[in-house]
């Protein structure tokens, strides 16, 4: 009897200790980080959503004649009038569900291969030499969602979207400095720009 007695008590302690912890950690933790973020980051709680949710700040997205004509992120004509963003690896590009990158080593033949193909046809669309081409706009980054390319990048597509848009050169140029995003904690990574929030700049600039 008393070892079952002692049996009893020890499950009743258990149960009573499983119940508090959950309430505790997967309910009242889960309240309070959700209440400080929604009080103190409610943007970034709330997804980063653009405006009009014409996407994420934190997830990249093409802008090609595909992309806009059935939503998907599939190969397309890269638009003239919009910067165009680095490659994606995940999924069919730019796919949240399918996070990742290439996989494939810096000596892999068809890696070289397809930055070679990159830097061609990024060169031809632009009007300048292969050699001039940033490695971001022919490499895809690790998870294959980064929203941002380089500066380098953005400067070197100014002329297409001023000309396609019938703008200056001059007014691109500053709106693209307007919108770079500083090294994070001030040391941290590069300057870099984020594609779909300059691309929707332009298009509000002109809808004025």
């Amino acid at each position: 009897m008393s070892s079952t007695r002692t049996t009893l008590r020890t499950t009743g302690v258990a149960v009573r200790a499983m119940l508090v912890l959950t309430l505790v950690l997967g309910v009242g933790y889960t309240l309070l980080v959700t209440g400080v973020g929604q009080l103190l980051l409610p943007w970034q709680a709330n997804g980063s959503a653009l405006p009009d949710d014409r996407g994420s700040a934190l997830i990249g997205q093409s802008f090609t004649s595909t992309r806009l004509s059935t939503g998907t992120d599939a190969d397309g004509e890269a638009l003239p009038e919009y910067f165009q963003s680095r490659p994606s690896a995940a999924g069919d590009g730019y796919d949240g569900a399918g996070s990742s990158g290439s996989n494939l080593g810096p000596e892999n033949a068809d890696l070289v291969a397809a930055i070679a193909e990159r830097k061609a046809m990024i060169a031809e669309r632009e009007g300048i030499d292969p050699s001039e081409v940033p490695a971001d706009a022919v490499t895809s980054s690790g998870s294959g969602l980064d929203p941002h390319i380089s500066v380098a990048y953005a400067l070197l597509q100014v002329p297409r979207v001023a000309a396609a848009r019938g703008l200056s050169a001059q007014e691109v140029r500053d709106l693209v400095e307007s919108r770079i995003q500083g090294r994070d904690l001030g040391f941290l990574g590069e300057e870099r720009i984020n594609v779909a929030e300059l691309n929707l700049a332009l298009d509000d600039r002109e809808g004025e």
